[in-house]
């Protein structure tokens, strides 16, 4: 019986056949939220709304200690640095807009483009 091959790929690997990766984080202050359940429901809006119109990876980044605020991270990958910086500020303007349609302000919000490690 043949073996089979191991399909895994290093991380290393993965970052040369993407290219380049962008990462970011955004705070939302939720002003209107008084429960761990009026956070959730702004939250889980703003990721999966983001993650619909663009092709990322987001997840919510600290505790759901304070109800009225929340950090979300961000990353996305691409093998054209001007197209990775264009998408990052695109998603940035675009959780901007969000947020204000689910009555959240984003009042923090940082990217940035990974060196490439090749």
């Amino acid at each position: 019986m043949a073996k089979k091959k191991d399909s895994t790929l290093s991380r290393r690997d993965l970052l040369k056949a993407a290219g380049l990766a962008g990462i970011g984080l955004s705070t939302a202050n939720i002003a209107h939220a008084y429960s761990l359940k009026d956070r959730r429901q702004v939250v889980r809006s703003l990721k999966d709304r983001l993650r619909h119109a663009f092709n990322l990876a987001i997840a919510e980044m600290d505790s759901a200690e304070v109800w009225n605020r929340a950090t979300l991270g961000i990353a996305v990958i691409s093998s054209s640095s001007s197209y990775l910086s264009g998408q990052l500020r695109e998603i940035d303007q675009a959780a901007h807009r969000i947020a204000q349609t689910l009555g959240a302000e984003i009042t923090d919000s940082w990217a940035e483009i990974l060196p490439d490690e090749t």
